[in-house]
């Protein structure tokens, strides 16, 4: 691949990522905070969750959370 196609594959892939953003006008920030917008609607449950499981579980990796595995994390 040459350098003038590349460069425009990547001017092209700014552009289309750029165009992508969207502005939230005020009165449509209740909308996209109400809790079946989110990610983890309930992040208190699943945190405690987390938390049971995390200290259950004798072998574990590839998460946020460490600890002892006695609970007391």
């Amino acid at each position: 691949m040459n350098r003038s196609l590349r460069s425009a594959l990547i001017v092209v892939a700014m552009t289309s990522a750029l165009s992508a953003c969207e502005v939230v006008r005020p009165w449509e920030r209740g909308t996209l905070a109400r809790p079946e917008m989110q990610l983890d609607p309930n992040a208190l449950q699943t945190g405690l969750y987390d938390q049971v499981y995390f200290s259950k579980e004798a072998a574990r990796g590839g998460t946020k959370a460490a600890g002892a595995g006695c609970g007391c994390n």
